[in-house]
C-alpha cells in the first residue's frame, strides 16, 4: 500500500457517497456531489503523478487506476439517467466504449501487444469530466444558459469517446496479427 493506491482507492470508495448525493433533489447535495466528483477526478491525476514522480508505479495501481476511473464516470453517468439529466444513448456509448476498450486491452496483452493510453484518451477522460461536473453543477443550480454549454461539452466527450475508442482498435490491430488472436478454424474469412 501506497499513496497512489490510497488514492485510487479513495476515489472508488467515493463512488457511493456520489450516487446518493447525486440522485437526491436537495441543492445541498447537488453542490456535495459536484465536490466529491471533482475531488475525486483530481485523485485520477494525482496518483498518476505521485507514482510516476516517487518510482510507486505498481501492478495493483496499474490494475486499479483504470478501473476507479471508470466506476466513477460510469456511476455519475447512471445517476444522472436516474434523474433524466442524460440521455440513455449517451450512457451507452460511453460505458460501452469504456468496456469495449478494457476488453480489447485484455485481449492485447494476451497476445503480448500493449496498447497504451493515447494522448486522445486522456483528453476523452479530462472531457467526460469536465461535462458531468457541468451536468452535476446544471442539476443542482440551472443558471441561465448553463445547459447549452453542459450539452457542448457532453458533445464534445461523446466525440472523443468514440473517435479514441476507434484509435484504440485501429492500434491494436496495426500491432497485432490477427492470425493469433483468432485460430484458423475459428476465422470467418
Amino acid at each position: 500500500m501506497n499513496l497512489p493506491i490510497g488514492l485510487t482507492l479513495t476515489r472508488i470508495v467515493a463512488v457511493p457517497l456520489l450516487i446518493v448525493f447525486l440522485i437526491s433533489s436537495s441543492r445541498v447535495h447537488a453542490a456535495i456531489a459536484a465536490a466529491i466528483f471533482i475531488l475525486a477526478s483530481i485523485t485520477d491525476w494525482a496518483d498518476g503523478m505521485l507514482a510516476r514522480r516517487r518510482n510507486q508505479v505498481t501492478t495493483l495501481g496499474t490494475l486499479l487506476d483504470p478501473i476507479a476511473d471508470k466506476l466513477l464516470v460510469a456511476a455519475a453517468l447512471v445517476s444522472l439517467l436516474a434523474i433524466d439529466k442524460i440521455a440513455a444513448w449517451v450512457v451507452v456509448v460511453i460505458v460501452g466504449r469504456e468496456l469495449a476498450v478494457t476488453g480489447l486491452r485484455a485481449v492485447a496483452a494476451s497476445v503480448g501487444v500493449i496498447v497504451a493510453a493515447s494522448r486522445l484518451a486522456k483528453w476523452k477522460t479530462v472531457s467526460q469530466y469536465v461535462a458531468v461536473t457541468l451536468l452535476i453543477v446544471e442539476k443542482g443550480f440551472d443558471p441561465p444558459g448553463f445547459r447549452v454549454t453542459a450539452s457542448g461539452v457532453l458533445w464534445v466527450a461523446v466525440a472523443l469517446t468514440v473517435i479514441s475508442a476507434v484509435d484504440y482498435f485501429y492500434r491494436f490491430f496495426r500491432k497485432a496479427d490477427y492470425r493469433a488472436i483468432v485460430p484458423g478454424g475459428e476465422r470467418w474469412s
